[in-house]
């Protein structure tokens, strides 16, 4: 085995160690002891000398014409489809999702960085009458200044380019700190920005395990933005670092998504959104569909088929041909989903499958677990309630319409759901009345795409939404601008 590729922090265009001298290791999920790469363990000063970079950069950055910073862009986005192979084969190997999945995962980074390559010269103001003669207005954007970016390992490369190049098209600059547990892409990702041209400065990286690096980051007095994707918990805390300093916060948190299987529904085709939603990235997505709510007239059918599917998963290593779920990121992970799956047991849920880690045989240098579903599941049981981030599933019976609409509502979380359903008017009241950002209508809980609008309501987020023309409004102010050429002074509203 060749040895580890040495990964440094990128700091005002140049490659460079830690101030703190120390290291630490990223492990592929599926054989932890092969090690994917060594990175830095970054402190305080790494962080203060990342910042410091982003903001002497942030003027020029600023003055360059958005059409030009859009080029560059364009650079990029042409590079990682060129190694969109490569890339999704490394990010496999350091997160675990199998090579189809990852694959997805940097088309969204192409998908993004083309995307927002074009809004160099689409980043529309208005024009209005005036309420005076011989007056004109209109509106522009403007940067923010210096964004910190701190990213979750499951979607390693898509969701540090879903922040990054709506933030660089605007005219920011930005600090870059991706989770320790799936930092490689993040890294690639900035190779590949670097070799696009983008200036020095402009774009910066650190990584580190604890939490001081990314407490630093949010608190440090030049970073005017925050846009933070991680856990509800941690959420809150960076929002309230933020809020003392008033700085703008965009937070992508938790999900409990649910699929409402209505009885007139397709079930083989609810069937296979339930396990692609349940079990895709081994059930660690926000998206992740992790209640299955089911018409009791078809509820022991869906349960049958479901049940049946799942068992046939191939679970194992990303790379291997066939396999459909791979590992969980980390022990620590697993024995969190152990612990859910004891809860669901003690609760009065009945295990229908799965349930255990796998753990002989080709299992045994890696952390998987077996595809889980309990059966008759009450909607205020905790497996119905709180995010496991693992591969296990709550089938949740109803008895109509009125009672999955509420059952989806009773969670804090509300990023996306779905219902499978023939009758138009079901899906309609659905859409209505489901509290949450994301709606599918015959499809999964996941499959966002870079042109609409990413996020979710209650304690989902705050708010802001990510990509599409929605990310341009975090990452930019809108000045009002009034130019009168009356030669007079006029008085709005005294003088209409």
């Amino acid at each position: 085995m060749a040895d580890p590729l040495i990964c440094k922090n990128y700091i005002d265009g140049h490659w460079v160690d830690s101030a703190s001298g120390r290291t630490f290791e990223d492990a592929n999920p599926a054989d932890r002891h092969e090690i994917v790469g060594v990175f830095q363990d970054s402190n305080t000063e790494d962080v203060e000398r990342a910042v410091r970079a982003a903001l002497s950069a942030s003027d020029s950055w600023r003055l360059t014409p958005a059409p030009r910073r859009g080029e560059i862009l364009y650079r990029a986005g042409q590079l990682l489809a060129a190694r969109k192979e490569d890339l999704a084969r490394e990010m496999t190997r350091e997160m675990g999702k199998v090579l189809a999945e990852a694959q997805g995962d940097v088309q969204e980074a192409v998908d993004m960085t083309f995307y927002m390559a074009g809004e160099g010269r689409r980043q529309f103001g208005q024009t209005t009458p005036s309420e005076l003669p011989d007056k004109f207005c209109m509106t522009q954007r403007a940067p923010l200044g210096v964004c910190a970016l701190i990213t979750p390992w499951n979607f390693p490369m898509a969701i540090p380019a879903w922040k990054a190049m709506p933030a660089l098209i605007c005219g920011n600059t930005v600090v870059m700190k991706p989770s320790p547990e799936a930092p490689r892409s993040a890294y690639n990702l900035v190779r590949v920005l670097e070799e696009a041209g983008i200036p020095a400065g402009v774009v910066n990286f650190v990584t580190g395990r604890g939490p001081g690096t990314g407490v630093a980051l949010v608190n440090h007095g030049d970073v005017h933005a925050v846009s933070f994707t991680g856990s509800t918990a941690t959420g809150r805390e960076v929002a309230k670092s933020c809020a003392g300093a008033f700085k703008r916060l965009t937070l992508e948190m938790g999900g409990k998504n649910a699929i409402l299987v209505m009885e007139d529904a397709d079930l083989n085709l609810a069937v296979e959104g339930a396990v692609w939603g349940g079990f895709g990235t081994a059930g660690q997505r926000c998206t992740a569909a992790s209640r299955l709510v089911v018409h009791k007239e078809v509820y022991g059918a869906f349960a049958a088929k479901f049940v049946e599917r799942t068992r046939a998963l191939k679970v194992g290593s990303g790379l291997d041909p066939g396999v459909e779920v791979g590992p969980l990121i980390n022990e620590r992970q697993l024995r969190k989903v152990e612990q859910y799956v004891a809860v669901g047991k003690d609760e009065g849920a009945r295990l229908l499958c799965g349930g255990c880690p796998l753990s002989c045989g080709d299992y045994d240098r890696g952390w998987f677990f077996a595809p889980t579903i309990f059966g008759d599941v009450h909607p205020e049981m905790r497996i119905a309630q709180e995010e496991i981030f693992g591969p296990v599933v709550a089938l949740i019976p109803c008895q109509s319409l009125d009672e999955a609409i509420a059952i989806g509502n009773s969670v804090s979380y509300g990023l996306s759901s779905a219902i499978y359903t023939r009758d138009v008017n079901k899906a309609f009241r659905a859409i209505r009345d489901i509290e949450s950002g994301i709606f599918y209508v015959n499809a999964s809980t996941i499959g966002a795409e870079t042109h609409l609008p990413f996020g979710g309501v209650k304690q989902t987020g705050n708010g802001h939404r990510e990509a599409a023309l929605a990310a341009l409004d975090f990452y930019s102010e809108w000045k009002s601008i009034y130019i009168d050429f009356s030669g007079k002074l006029q008085k709005a509203q005294m003088d209409t």
